[in-house]
């Protein structure tokens, strides 16, 4: 098991230096998503470590958008995070803003759903549901292939991710469209508490 900071002292964090509910509730998605994966993937005892990393991924965006994943390291270090985590974290920016290469499975995961659950957000927001529950995989490549859809979702990263981790499009879609099914519900009740 990593040593990691609390999901709470996570949370602190985050806020710090997030305001925004959009970046907040992106930020639960992907920690929820990464979760999901962990079990999915064989790494159960680790989930909490992944949901973290999820959580702090975009810790730097919001206040320094200019310096994504270049100043993530300082306002982790700061706080305590260590290093195996910050790598991850900075991972995801890999080929963008950083040359920090996704090494683990869980960075490659990172790499991949980031895009991917801001897409699929996207989707279900225009769905009558505005949820993913009822959301099937096939509608979900529609919006995908329309390239002035989410247009802001990198396709490459996504692809790229994907490719990473061995799996086809279509299974990455459908394995981060479960993820996001499975803490959907949890995320509306956190984000409520917010308000």
């Amino acid at each position: 098991m990593k040593e990691h900071i609390s999901r709470e002292a996570a949370m602190a964090l985050l806020k710090k230096y997030n305001q925004d509910s959009f970046h907040i509730q992106h930020a639960l998605t992907v920690e929820g998503v990464m979760k999901w994966y962990a079990r999915e993937l064989g790494y159960g005892e680790d989930e909490e470590y992944w949901g973290i990393v999820g959580l702090l991924h975009d810790i730097d965006f919001e206040k320094y958008p200019q310096e994504h994943c270049i100043k993530a390291p300082e306002l982790l270090m700061e706080a305590g995070v260590g290093e195996d985590m910050i790598h991850a974290v900075c991972s995801h920016g890999y080929g963008l803003t950083v040359e920090v290469k996704p090494e683990h499975e869980m960075e490659k995961v990172l790499y991949a759903v980031d895009e991917l659950t801001g897409l699929i957000w996207a989707a279900a927001l225009i769905r009558p549901s505005k949820s993913v529950q009822d959301m099937e995989v096939k509608s979900l490549k529609k919006k995908y292939k329309s390239a002035n859809f989410a247009a802001g979702c990198s396709r490459e990263v996504i692809e790229k991710g994907a490719e990473m981790l061995g799996y086809e499009l279509t299974d990455l879609l459908d394995r981060t469209l479960q993820a996001m099914r499975s803490c959907e519900k949890e995320i509306a009740e956190e984000m409520a508490e917010e308000a």
